[in-house]
């Protein structure tokens, strides 16, 4: 029987400032956290051992190297997956025609360096933001956001996830898009001109999926995470009634708490959310930092014992 060990943190964590959007992936024993951190020129990269303590390990996309320099600028939320031996990276960015788009770059190491293999790949007119990908028995679905800055639906501006199914190689969407969600819950600030639905992940409990999201504006004290149901990756989901799942606690200097992803903790089975927060609680922005806190599943609900302040436990061996 093995002697249950843990580490402990307190949020945030890692010590990384002026970053965003907050994806970590475990290969193996290790862990490594993309984010949007280099927006002019790519991604930084960061890795650890117990997902707490965090070392910087430099550029592991940088537009400058790549053969087509497709895009300008406004890097954001990177995602790496691996798949068939590699590492798969889904990022946007904004191309020399002004609107932002969505690519793919792959590397055989998770550091990097990530090299485009497809670029631009959702072909609709618009901005697009924040792709996700799912795969499960041989089928990768693709998540992604209509941008509210140029999607207009009756004089608002409104972010909207999308589906899609990909090929098998992770290069190209199949079929035509299917609207998931878009802001219809009262606190995802439906009063407002400009309206998010963004940053969508997708996780899979015994038979049903949560697709988990942010609303409200990222550099507001507001944003927050949210997420609905569906008994098939591609829909139809419905949003659950408690929504949000993340939201600010201004008496804690919490602020802004959203753009997650979900990985599995040091002991294989607990799953833990990591997300960003507002550096600077009284003056939100995009200077972002990250926290992480234990997300379950319970009666068909998905939960999070979160957002924390306090000193929380990890559990290393044994144990939930």
């Amino acid at each position: 029987m093995k002697k249950e060990k843990t580490v402990v943190y307190t949020n945030p964590v890692g010590g990384m400032t002026d970053i965003g959007d907050p994806f970590v992936l475990k290969d193996g024993n290790q862990y490594y956290m993309f984010a949007t951190s280099a927006p002019s020129i790519g991604f930084r990269v960061w890795q650890s051992d117990n997902m707490v303590d965090w070392e910087d390990k430099g550029l592991a996309y940088d537009i400058n190297e790549q053969m087509e320099q497709w895009a300008t600028g406004d890097f954001w939320a990177p995602e790496v997956m691996k798949h068939n031996g590699k590492f798969y990276m889904t990022y946007s960015a904004r191309n020399h025609d002004g609107h932002l788009q969505i690519s793919v770059a792959v590397s055989d190491n998770p550091l990097g360096p990530f090299k485009d293999v497809s670029t631009e790949i959702v072909n609709e007119d618009g901005s697009y933001i924040d792709g996700h990908i799912f795969a499960e028995n041989n089928t990768a679905y693709f998540y992604y956001v209509k941008d509210c800055s140029e999607n207009v639906i009756e004089g608002n501006h409104v972010s909207q996830i999308f589906v899609q199914r990909m090929n098998d190689d992770l290069t190209r969407l199949i079929g035509k898009p299917k609207l998931l969600l878009e802001p219809d819950q009262d606190w995802e600030g439906l009063g407002g001109d400009y309206q998010w639905n963004e940053g969508p992940f997708l996780l899979k409990d015994s038979s049903r999926y949560y697709l988990m999201y942010s609303a409200n504006y990222f550099a507001s004290e507001d944003y927050g995470v949210g997420y609905a149901v569906a008994d098939n990756p591609l829909g139809p989901f419905k949003k659950a009634q408690e929504n949000p799942v993340l939201t600010k606690d201004l008496e804690h200097g919490i602020s802004g708490p959203g753009h997650n992803s979900v990985a599995a903790g040091l002991n294989g089975k607990t799953l833990y959310t990591f997300y960003h927060t507002h550096t600077y609680p009284q003056a939100p922005s995009g200077d972002r930092q990250m926290n992480m806190d234990r997300l379950y599943f319970e009666d068909g609900k998905l939960k999070i014992d979160g957002p924390s302040y306090s000193e929380q436990t990890i559990t290393v061996t044994g144990g939930n």
